[in-house]
């Protein structure tokens, strides 16, 4: 029998979970039943074979509507937590998009509500389900790369000035008095963040020591667009995440795990990963991908143990909250930054080099030279 689903967001990136839907609904393992928009979705908005899903902007009325079991909510960040804590109500279970609250407080306010309620919840950090995560894992627990010394992440990628027009929040830390925080770390590049503190083995809020930010942004809006963060953990482990959506040459996110005796590094996007260590050469591997929908509808079918729980991202959410916490991203100085105009995007001359040697080092944007960082950086913040 397959299992009811309903999506609440189904347009920008919930095109990707409508895709996904219609993949396993092809296999049988899911149905789509209904589709909760502000504005419906018209006939060629639907993929093929999807039928004529129940569509409302209701999203309560729509779950008892439609009988559904899981809810996949891919809506805008403030939002998320509501939603949730809706579904969760009515014993509906979740696969709850990334990041899955703009705050400490409403995600343990989400996570709280959802675990009294005794529903399941899978946090759509889809690199977590890649078979590398444990691969790697298994490989810094029998010492192949000599005790693990650190964790880098690095990502480069590029985004146009339109991208911050896609919608009413996009690059926005708060709107109209609620908080957004839809920054480089926060979201595009959130899944090299959460992939590196997973390899850290420091998965929950309680791993995280202390959180040290440095937030820039070269375009007009109120989040950063180039930005980094070192994360010690509880077991005094440094995991430094560099990003921009301003690169030069946009490339592959990776994540960079370091050894005393070498070093992993994994494309997370391409599940694909390199062992180089002293005394071999280097080492190739490509693995497969669980796909969280189908793990979240295999733990409720077949007792499957869940990939991504909300407790499984803690350590992530210490990192918005840092963030939240922090000033305004300073605006890198006329001069810094350049304007692409076929492109119609701004780039940061230098900052593909500087995001690669942050992963590579550990260090911050500031330690390694940048010009444009602010006078008081980084800003640290302790955890509690």
């Amino acid at each position: 029998m397959t299992v009811p689903v309903v999506l609440a967001g189904a347009r920008g990136h919930g095109r990707w979970h409508l895709d996904n839907i219609r993949r396993l609904q092809d296999k049988g393992i899911v149905r789509l039943a209904g589709i909760c928009e502000l504005t419906p979705l018209t006939g060629d908005e639907i993929p093929e074979g999807l039928g004529a899903p129940e569509q409302s902007a209701d999203f309560g009325a729509l779950l008892d509507s439609t009988g559904a079991r899981i809810a996949v909510v891919c809506t805008p960040i403030p939002t998320h937590t509501d939603l949730a804590l809706t579904a969760a109500g009515k014993g509906v279970h979740l696969l709850l998009e990334k990041p899955p609250a703009p705050s400490y407080a409403e995600f343990r306010r989400m996570a709280d509500g959802v675990a009294a309620a005794q529903v399941a919840c899978q946090i759509g950090f889809q690199s977590l389900g890649s078979h590398a995560v444990p691969a790697i894992r298994r490989m810094i627990d029998e010492g192949v790369i000599g005790e693990l010394t650190g964790v880098g992440g690095a990502g480069a990628w590029a985004r146009p000035e339109a991208y911050y027009r896609r919608a009413p929040w996009a690059g926005k830390r708060r709107l109209n008095g609620v908080e957004v925080i839809d920054g480089a770390l926060t979201n595009p590049l959130a899944h090299a963040v959460a992939t590196a503190l997973a390899l850290a083995g420091a998965p929950r809020a309680e791993d995280v020591s202390a959180i040290e930010t440095e937030l820039l942004r070269a375009n007009a809006i109120e989040s950063d667009d180039t930005s980094c963060v070192r994360v010690t953990t509880a077991q005094d482990l440094p995991v430094t995440v560099a990003v921009t959506l301003c690169a030069e040459h946009p490339g592959e996110p990776y994540v960079l795990v370091h050894g005393s005796g070498g070093r992993i590094t994994f494309w997370y996007k391409q599940d694909r990963v390199l062992l180089q260590r002293a005394g071999h050469g280097p080492e190739e591997y490509e693995y497969g991908r669980t796909d969280l929908l189908e793990n979240l509808v295999d733990h409720l079918t077949d007792s499957a143990e869940l990939l991504v729980t909300p407790e499984a991202t803690g350590s992530f959410m210490k990192v918005v909250e840092a963030i939240r916490r922090a000033p305004d991203p300073t605006p890198l100085p006329a001069g810094t930054w350049q304007l692409l105009p076929d492109e119609q995007r701004r780039v940061v001359p230098g900052i593909d080099g500087l995001v690669a040697a942050a992963a590579d080092t550990l260090a911050l944007y500031s330690e390694l030279g940048a010009p444009w960082t602010p006078p008081n950086a980084p800003r640290k913040e302790v955890s509690t």
